[in-house]
């Protein structure tokens, strides 16, 4: 049988067969010596001549005997630059002899079946798909169609067809898609034909629009005629159909047509079937077919609804769980999961409202934004529920879908960075006249303050000159001349301080924490029903012993252990640094179900609950065994401590809430410190996730199971707290306390619902809440379900914090790392559009934990991470402000401006008091470079204040090398820039319902007045030419480990985009990467390959790029400290605690100092080589990662990691990951050698 096929090569092949001509009787890189190279060269003689085709069937039955026998000749044949395949496609174009053609179809075969994808590219670089789609068609003009022939030629192109983005376009415009369709409908029993033909089928199929074109054809029909119930028979044959049916059931189309024609059940009984028969799980690839098929119809409403109407979530449950046993089953087990995730009825979440539970009236209501959005909406409008879920799915797709789909994979270009270098260029605008900015003079007094009232260290007049020996004219640069000299009178009594003599310092570090409240201050034992309507019932004090309640009442910091009640014993010792009384109980006490009462006179403040029955304090091993009073202790350093329980009351009763709070959780009054041993990161457990889905999907199948009662809810003041012993109670009406609702589902499982940033819907992140009545020995499971982002280090190790009121009371107050079992994963409480951003068929997010309680009715809290309240902060202020020297340091408290609420934002100046009051010593003091630090514009991210805690203590200290910084710059801090948010348990928003962080381009003096103002301190330095070297604003990051940088470069943005300027073609002073590079040497826990310098269009708005932009601050950043742990250094593999994020802020510090030698050659007459050092090359660069989401609209880029078991419910991606996109920096980053920072770091 002769073949005529008169073909034309493609235009992918053309050029191959002008150079396979140009270079006649040559077969590059193939031995001349070797037996495949003569036949090939009489190949290509034959193919150009025109001879007979005895010899070409000759010549190429040789070559297909080389090449089924050796592995070198199939690696000499398609090595780069070989020729082989040029002359096998050009014969196989021309010849017409029919044992030729399947001579080469059966060496092409041999050539793609081994050597992975790679050969298979070779051959499509070729041209061969186009070739043999030709020869596929011209071989169907033939009727009946030669079978061995199409079987060659559709095992090729099944094998080549993955490896070429645009064969399905190339294979529906030659037609072959009804050709390979036709021959499977007339040939269903010859197996050996419909084998190749499915799997090519499956090839087609990858392309949408094919899909849509051989379903019209009735494919999925016919899949359905070779797809069955259990056989031993025909098992290959059955893998490739269903795979083939999966992969067309994806398409909408042809999903809505299998549904109406009742598949989804017959799919259910067949997985049933071979579920059954195959006991020795020799046939897994057709099981898990079959569930891959279902996993594709599902994806469109219609078939989820007959899935549940088929009882296929009772199905799959029950098979997967009888899969369990066996891992190597574990892809049925997790495909199975998914299905029944996302077949799971979505549920609205069950709150009245998704806005907050609390409302603050703004003083201007914004005309656009999402707060105006919010209060736009009808009363009649349900928020909460997803009105997608009443919709019918569009489901079907233009049949003239996108020719150029196969391009989507190409390189991902990132809109979101900035590629106008205008745009780029930083152009310092004022914004503001002189004038408007004066209104700041008065918070810059070390400008113009002469001194002379000051106890200073030296009086005498010395000689001034700068250690480089360099003298010139002294700028005394004013805020204002005709001001200068008022603003220094007016302000000097703020910066005098008491003269505090060394005895009474001493004895101020002795202090002791001491059971008893001062004298002049008495507690009010009012009964309950004269508390605060806000405040939860509190019993008589005559419900327990009278000792212990006096003692547990009026814990207060003392200078003196005035008395202590019978049977109690105090002892402080010195270690940890926290001031905090331990009692000691030796008598049974009755549950104590609220404790504190009236503390203090005027506002009423309450300790929360405190279960004390018999507390329960460790046996010393140096106590005797008949002593009848237990002893504990918690050691108190030498040094100030910064806490004071006394002082944190008389705050807290000064700080406004939206709620109007009138408790006080422990762990804030109490204190924390640092547990003396590491906590690691925890390792996942294998299978987790699963376990706990198929737990939630039990809620479905075994709903008598579920108790589903409402046990605290702050949407009803008047729910009643069970009375049942074994029901845990919740609180968080505290100081940023943050919980909503809380649901039993089972006996030791609770639902819990956080509450939304005021004036927001959403924001559901940061968690504090407290809980008691917990019995030992008892597993609790804690399922927060309405969290946002799609991913969260919870599934990499982090762990959910608390603190036991009783491990307090035993000498351990500190928060500690807890929960197991803990992963976060989508779960089937729906997200209405009005919460996502107008995206509909959003899910929440679970987070999950496990939690043993160590002490039977205790009072424990949960945190997202380590607390810190704006109490807390103030505390700290003054503790620090009472103590330091004022002849040595220079310490300013100011109040920025008040927030919405009526708080005050605080603003420290710290710098060391010039040595006199000589002329130039007070213009060396003037002319120091001002460094800016803000933290906590974002209230979850509670571990920026614990490194600014960290800066702050080290500014302040006696430190040597404190003293050497203070002396070198004057230090400008904003220590919390959204004190309404920390308050009221916000995580990201402040009472205006927007992220502050997104508002420093236009800042509005009355919805943002922090920002309003930081920025006009900025404004302000600017105009009287005294930039900050330095500006910094610490945040929090919550899926990324360890410390790292953003910063601004024009370079390095540009380097990212594919505009025509090069990077080389900006110029740009690097100095911005120097001090990140110091941080990398100094701080165990700072990433450098973490950090980036790319400017995003979305971050526009954002403090680091206003500064660097608008204010013109080059060495402008923001510092990201993980919320988890580090996954390098020194703290490799532990989580993050207080003591590291304290330690990240003194090493800030210390790489200041190092800035300034290096910045500072004139000073220190270091060479100006030695300051290019971080001009290093833009390596390879930034990579992309996925964009964030809607909601969050974060600071960093999305984390992502490989995790057992995926977080999503699907394949797809979110569309929330489309939207735009951030950029980190591989791995690869120039560091200093040891040699460069001996040579630069030299003081």
């Amino acid at each position: 049988m002769m073949l005529g096929p008169n073909t034309q090569r493609g235009s992918e092949s053309s050029t191959e067969k002008q150079e396979t001509q140009e270079g006649t009787h040559q077969v590059r890189c193939v031995t001349n010596n070797s037996r495949i190279a003569g036949l090939l060269a009489q190949l290509e003689k034959i193919n150009t001549e025109s001879v007979e085709s005895d010899t070409a069937r000759h010549v190429t039955s040789k070559i297909l005997h080389l090449v089924q026998s050796q592995e070198k000749t199939r690696r000499e044949m398609t090595a780069k630059g070989s020729a082989a395949v040029d002359v096998l496609l050009s014969t196989l174009e021309n010849v017409k002899d029919l044992q030729t053609t399947l001579n080469i179809l059966s060496i092409l075969v041999e050539l793609v079946s081994a050597g992975g994808g790679r050969r298979a590219s070779f051959l499509v670089a070729k041209g061969g798909s186009q070739i043999l789609l030709q020869l596929l068609v011209n071989a169907c003009k033939e009727s009946p169609p030669h079978e061995e022939l199409m079987v060659q030629v559709h095992s090729v192109l099944a094998k080549i067809g993955p490896k070429d983005k645009k064969f399905g376009v190339k294979a529906r415009i030659n037609g072959a898609l009804n050709i390979t369709l036709n021959l499977v409908k007339q040939n269903l029993q010859n197996h050996r034909l419909v084998l190749p033909c499915l799997q090519l089928l499956r090839v087609y199929s990858a392309n949408s629009v094919n899909s849509v074109t051989l379903g019209k054809n009735g494919v999925v029909e016919l899949m359905f005629k070779i797809v069955g119930p259990f056989s031993k028979k025909n098992s290959g044959l059955m893998k490739v159909a269903l795979d083939t049916l999966a992969a067309l059931l994806k398409s909408k189309t042809n999903a809505r047509r299998a549904v109406d024609r009742g598949y989804v059940q017959v799919l259910l009984t067949i997985y049933v079937d071979w579920h059954r028969h195959d006991n020795r799980h020799r046939n897994m690839l057709i099981r898990k077919g079959i569930l891959q098929s279902l996993k594709s119809v599902t994806n469109i409403k219609l078939g989820r609804k007959a899935f549940i109407n088929a009882n296929g979530m009772k199905i799959l449950y029950n098979t997967s769980q009888e899969c369990l046993a066996v891992r190597t089953l574990d892809p049925l087990v997790n495909t199975s999961s998914l299905i029944m995730r996302k077949c799971f009825p979505k549920n609205r979440l069950p709150l009245p409202t998704i806005k907050s539970s609390f409302h603050f009236q703004l003083p201007v209501m914004p005309v656009s934004g999402p707060v105006a959005q919010l209060y736009s909406l009808p009363p009649e409008v349900d928020d909460v529920v997803d009105e997608s879920d009443d919709n019918d799915d569009i489901d079907l797709e233009p049949e003239n879908e996108i020719e150029n789909e196969d391009d989507l994979d190409q390189s991902f270009k990132n809109d979101d960075i900035e590629t106008d270098i205008n745009k780029l260029k930083p152009q310092q605008v004022p914004g503001r006249t002189i004038d408007e900015l004066k209104m700041y003079e008065h918070l810059f007094p070390e400008l113009v303050d002469d001194f002379q009232d000051y106890d200073l260290i030296s009086k005498e007049p010395k000689p001034f000159a700068f250690d480089g020996k360099v003298r010139g004219p002294i700028v005394v640069p004013t805020a204002g001349e005709e001001a200068a000299g008022n603003v220094g009178s007016v302000r000097k009594g703020a910066v005098l301080k008491e003269k505090v003599s060394p005895k009474t310092e001493e004895g101020q570090r002795k202090t002791a924490a001491v059971g008893v409240a001062r004298g002049d201050v008495k507690a009010d034992r009012a009964s309950p029903q004269q508390s605060d309507d806000r405040s939860r019932a509190v019993p008589s004090a005559s419900a327990f012993h009278s000792d212990i309640v006096k003692a547990l009442d009026r814990i207060t910091l003392q200078s003196i252990p005035t008395q202590t009640a019978p049977g109690l014993t105090v002892e402080m010792k010195k270690d940890c640094g926290l001031p905090l009384t331990v009692l000691t109980c030796t008598k049974a006490c009755p549950h104590m179900a609220a404790c504190g009462n009236a503390l203090f006179e005027g506002r009423t403040v309450q300790l929360g609950n405190l279960c004390c029955t018999g507390v329960e304090i460790e046996d010393d091993e140096d106590t005797e065994s008949n002593s009848s009073v237990e002893q504990a202790s918690v050691e108190v350093p030498d040094a100030p401590t910064l806490h004071d329980p006394d002082l944190y009351i008389e705050l807290v009763k000064n700080t406004k809430s939206v709620p109007e709070y009138s408790e006080v959780a422990y762990p804030d009054y109490f204190g924390h410190i640092q547990p003396p041993f590491k906590e690691p990161i925890l390792e996942r457990p294998y299978g987790v996730q699963r376990t706990k889905i198929a737990q939630d999907i039990e809620r479905l199948i075994h709903q008598s199971d579920i108790i589903d009662r409402v046990v605290y809810d702050l949407d009803n003041p008047n729910y009643t707290i069970p009375e049942e012993g074994d029901i845990l109670k919740f609180n968080s009406k505290f100081e940023s306390g943050n919980l909503r609702k809380v649901i039993q589902i089972r006996k030791n499982e609770y639902d819990l619902i956080l509450n939304s940033d005021i004036n927001t819907n959403h924001y559901h992140q940061w968690f504090y809440f407290e809980v008691s009545g917990m019995r030992l020995g008892v597993a609790y499971r804690f399922n927060i379900i309405n969290c946002e982002k799609s991913n969260s280090q919870f599934n990499y190790g982090m762990q959910p914090l608390m603190y036991s009121v009783q491990e307090a009371l035993n000498a351990r107050p500190w928060w500690i790392r807890v929960g197991t079992d803990i992963c976060y994963y989508k779960n089937h409480f729906s997200r209405s559009s009005v919460a996502a951003g107008g995206q509909k068929g959003k899910s929440y997010y679970t987070i999950t934990f496990t939690v043993n309680f160590p002490h039977k009715d205790d009072v424990c809290y949960f945190a997202y991470h380590y607390p810190y309240t704006y109490s807390t902060l103030q505390m700290h202020l003054q503790k620090l402000e009472s103590a330091h020297n004022p002849q040595q340091i220079y310490f300013r408290k100011d109040v920025l401006c008040e927030t919405l609420s009526g708080n005050s934002c605080p603003l420290v100046t710290i710098t060391a008091m010039p040595e006199s009051n000589y002329y130039e010593h007070i213009c060396q003091f003037r002319n120091r470079p001002y460094v800016f630090l803000s933290a906590r514009v974002h209230p979850g991210e509670t571990n920026a204040s614990w490194v600014m805690k960290g800066t702050l203590e080290y500014l302040m200290s006696n430190n040597p090398t404190a003293q050497s910084l203070r002396e070198s710059y004057i230090f400008k801090i904003v220590p919390m820039l959204n004190p309404d948010g920390v308050i009221n348990g916000n995580h990201r928003c402040s009472l205006s319902g927007e992220d502050l962080n997104r508002q420093w381009q236009s800042p509005n003096p009355d919805l943002h007045p922090t920002i309003y103002h930081a920025k006009g301190l900025l404004q302000y330095l600017g105009a009287v030419k005294r930039l900050p070297l330095v500006y910094c604003d610490y945040h929090g990051h919550s899926r990324k480990k360890n410390v790292f940088m953003y910063g601004c470069s024009i370079r390095e943005t540009v380097w990212h985009t594919s505009d025509s300027a090069a990077p080389c073609d900006v110029m740009e002073d690097t100095g911005y990467r120097t001090l990140p590079k110091i941080l990398s040497h100094i701080a165990p826990a700072f990433c450098m390959s973490s950090c980036s310098f790319v400017v995003e269009k979305s971050k526009e708005s954002t403090a680091r790029v206003v500064v660097w932009r608008e204010i013109g601050v080059q060495r402008s950043y923001t510092m990201e400290s993980t919320l988890c742990g580090c996954d390098q250094g020194k703290y490799k593999g532990l989580q993050i605690g207080t003591r590291e994020l304290e330690e990240m802020g003194a090493k800030f510090c210390i790489g200041l100092l190092r800035l300034k030698r290096l910045t500072s050659s004139l000073e220190y007459n270091l060479p100006s080589s030695l300051l290019d050092f971080e001009n290093d090359l833009i390596g390879s660069g930034c990579k992309v990662t996925s964009p964030t989401t809607y909601v969050m609209d974060e600071d960093e880029p999305r984390f992502l990691e490989e995790v057992d078991y995926s977080a999503e419910s699907n394949d797809e991606l979110d569309i929330e990951l489309a939207e735009n996109a951030d950029y980190e920096p591989s791995a690869q980053e120039e560091v200093l050698s040891d040699s460069e920072l001996s040579r630069t770091f030299l003081p």
